[in-house]
């Protein structure tokens, strides 16, 4: 199987392009791809394919094996690959997910995709289309038990469903401990991907992500568009456009409200190219 390597901000996926290649079972080779020791070493495996509703189809899979729905990095990859080998001349392109149709803006630079900016859709806020356990629609700020201590956890649908909890002290996190307590809490039925926050200014927060089936990452596209709407509807910065700083790099994070849709920009890179016996 040809592949190529690629990264939003640390955020890495093998990506294969189905257009000329066939992945017979995509969770088991995901599994195989991400191993960081005996695979290329990855986040999880994204599938480029043909769409008949867009210009093109993102099929993702996490380390795990599991389906992912969306993936905000992943997606600015995916316009990079299809502009930067060729499957594509467009600058302003459609991509099928799993949670809808995403729209992208390509800046190219010396004939290479340097920025993208995605078109990431309206959050949901609804807590049973999360979905969250709650006795309320929405999961605004509500404390939540967690492995015996109270957090307090504001709800965000991106595609995927993300709970984002403000602490003072992000970066002495034990994530490997408490991620997995968040991921399988039975508030989450369909588990959840968390963001552990710090307020750094009125535009600016600083994240660590626990991704439901992969663990740690670098970088998580959603859950920074995720992050930049509960600290706005929390009252923690005062502008519609936040910078969100990940272990990866920045993101910059615009929730415009009259239209109620997300945008995020930010670069895609590619690591590089290669073949695998699977």
């Amino acid at each position: 199987m040809k592949f190529t390597k690629m990264q939003g901000i640390g955020n890495d996926y093998v990506y294969v392009n189905c257009f000329k290649e066939t992945v017979e079972d995509p969770k088991t080779t995901a599994i195989k791809v991400s191993d960081r020791h005996f695979g290329i070493g990855s986040d999880g495996l994204i599938l480029i394919k043909p769409s008949e509703v867009a210009d093109f189809q993102m099929d993702m899979y996490n380390a795990d094996g599991s389906r992912g729905a969306m993936c905000g990095n992943g997606i600015r990859c995916v316009a990079k690959y299809v502009y930067d080998y060729g499957l594509t001349d467009k600058t302003f392109i459609s991509v099928e997910t799993a949670s809808g149709i995403k729209y992208l803006d390509l800046t190219v630079e010396n004939g290479k995709v340097a920025l993208v900016k995605v078109n990431m859709g309206a959050p949901i806020l609804e807590a049973k289309k999360i979905p969250v356990v709650s006795e309320k629609e929405q999961v605004i700020n509500e404390p939540l038990l967690v492995d015996g201590k109270e957090y307090r956890i504001t709800g965000v649908s991106m595609g995927n469903p993300h709970a984002i909890t403000y602490i003072d002290d992000v970066k002495g996190l034990d994530i490997e401990k408490i991620g997995p307590k968040f991921e399988f809490h039975p508030a989450f039925p369909d588990r959840v991907n968390t963001e552990f926050v710090k307020v750094l200014d009125d535009h600016t927060v600083e994240m660590r992500v626990w991704e439901r089936g992969s663990g740690e990452t670098l970088a998580c596209g959603t859950g920074a568009c995720a992050v930049a709407v509960a600290s706005i509807l929390n009252g923690y910065v005062k502008e519609e456009e936040v910078t969100v700083k990940l272990l990866g790099g920045d993101l910059k994070i615009y929730w415009d409200r009259e239209e109620n849709l997300v945008y995020m920009t930010g670069p895609a890179a590619v690591v590089f190219d290669g073949e695998i016996e699977l």
